[in-house]
């Protein structure tokens, strides 16, 4: 069954045999943010794969983050001819080797570095409003906020189990539960996100024409 929030938090009290009265709606809320950022955290989704264009400015090697911006995957640049090629990524130590002047155009970027919160930087300083193209992964939607409280979000409407257990960690370590329930999720938890974890970063990044298809070695006693 896919999650929506009401379903979600039911079965949280339920699991939990705590009435609205201890969980409340604004408790469980933030367990289940919380959950959902772990999740996200300690494994890859190809859902949250983002992908932005923009143009750089002649003269300028600042770049605004795109708000909802967890970490930049690649960047690729498109040139005037339509030649396209990757920046490279560098430490920020290193960017000062390729611009003279701030604010002084001196050619096709190469590198590009995080800066700070707010801006990541591309060397050498742009001569043109080359075409930059954005790869990196975003800040998912949450079950807690519209649209994803009522129609689920890619989690919770694919892998129930992996969030219903991240949140009864939490749950239980809000509770103070019972130590025995605690780890019995826990262990629940990290199973799910193990096998979550194998077919977002294993089975669908691979290819059954040039990888081949997965097989499961078998014991074949002598004779």
């Amino acid at each position: 069954m896919a999650y929506t929030l009401t379903n979600l938090q039911d079965d949280i009290r339920n699991y939990t045999e705590v009435d609205d009265g201890v969980l409340t709606t604004g408790v469980l809320n933030t367990i289940i943010k919380n959950s959902e950022n772990k999740i996200y955290r300690e494994s890859d989704s190809d859902d949250n794969r983002f992908y932005a264009t923009s143009n750089l400015a002649a003269g300028s090697r600042y770049v605004t983050i795109p708000s909802d911006l967890r970490f930049i995957r690649y960047v690729q640049l498109t040139d005037a001819a339509g030649n396209q090629t990757f920046l490279e990524k560098k430490d920020t130590s290193y960017m000062a080797t390729f611009y003279d002047t701030p604010g002084t155009a001196s050619g096709i970027p190469k590198y590009y570095a995080n800066w700070d919160a707010n801006y990541w930087v591309v060397a050498p300083t742009p001569n043109a409003t080359n075409l930059i193209t954005l790869a990196y992964t975003k800040q998912p939607d949450s079950i807690t906020a519209s649209p994803g409280s009522t129609q689920g979000t890619y989690t919770s409407n694919k892998y129930q189990d992996l969030l219903l257990y991240a949140c009864l960690v939490e749950a239980y370590g809000y509770l103070k539960g019972p130590a025995d329930m605690l780890q019995y999720y826990m262990q629940a938890y990290q199973k799910a996100l193990q096998s979550y974890s194998i077919e977002q970063q294993g089975r669908r990044r691979r290819d059954e024409y040039q990888d081949g298809v997965i097989r499961t070695p078998l014991k074949s006693p002598s004779p």
